[in-house]
């Protein structure tokens, strides 16, 4: 999978992980990219960085991501990658209470962090199969993988996301769709920088990239058709550890947790 001459849509490329991959993408010999995000003028910049087009989209909205594929295939051309970037974290208010996580914050997470996934796929991935392919990129996170301590909607509709790209490349890897899951731990983009309690302290553990970092990471593995991106290679190992005794992980996660509460 190579990017060059590829017309690309990133959703959630205003700023940290989606800005670096239109960047990343535009310097690799993009035709076009299409800088999606709720940040109409943030998105902008982005776009005329990477002399491509801005749209003001909310991905949880099955309406306003269909419209944004529609106009993209016919004003500009067939979408050969979609990265489905967008996402939103919400911290437990109560790091001692799982209940704590309101249902207004799991429904939000739900409808960005899943169905914008969804939205997307039903929008275009007929119309891929249709010409005989295409590339579909979901931006999980390592809490897909794992957990996230501090986060319960964040974990739960994480691991869905994993779950989501597994079972699209499982239905359509053999009719000519290519599917990638991002799965970063810590990046340096406001959904940290904006976190202060143990969530953040949790997910920096294996320590925080840049989102030029993960870029790479994401056309590396583009390249080298690698169904899972780890831009942290320690996932990997921590991966393993949980596959291998499971009570055992979730022992070890206990304690973690319980450091990071008396730290805190």
């Amino acid at each position: 999978m190579d990017v060059k001459d590829k017309i690309i849509v990133v959703t959630g490329g205003a700023d940290g992980i989606g800005e670096g991959l239109c960047l990343a993408f535009h310097d690799a010999g993009a035709k076009h990219i299409v800088v999606a995000d709720l940040n109409g003028a943030k998105a902008a910049e982005v776009a005329r960085a990477v002399q491509g087009t801005a749209c003001e989209v909310d991905v949880s909205r099955a309406a306003d991501v269909t419209q944004m594929i529609d106009a993209t295939e016919s004003t500009i051309g067939p979408i050969d990658l979609y990265v489905s970037n967008a996402g939103i974290f919400r911290s437990d208010p109560d790091p001692h209470l799982y209940a704590s996580c309101s249902a207004q914050d799991w429904q939000e997470s739900w409808d960005v962090n899943v169905m914008a996934h969804i939205h997307a796929v039903r929008a275009l991935v007929p119309k891929m199969l249709a010409r005989g392919g295409g590339a579909f990129l979901i931006t999980a996170s390592a809490a897909g993988l794992l957990s996230q301590i501090g986060s319960a909607s964040y974990a739960v509709t994480k691991h869905a996301a994993v779950g989501l790209a597994e079972s699209l490349a499982i239905t359509h890897g053999r009719d000519g769709l290519k599917v990638f899951a991002l799965c970063p731990e810590a990046v340096m983009t406001p959904l940290i920088q904006d976190t202060t309690d143990i969530a953040a302290k949790a997910a920096s553990m294996d320590g925080v990239l840049t989102p030029e970092d993960v870029a790479q990471s994401v056309l590396k593995g583009l390249q080298d058709e690698t169904f899972l991106i780890l831009p942290h290679e320690q996932v990997k190992a921590h991966m393993a550890h949980k596959s291998e005794n499971y009570d055992r992980w979730i022992g070890g996660m206990q304690k973690f947790r319980q450091m990071l509460m008396q730290s805190d």
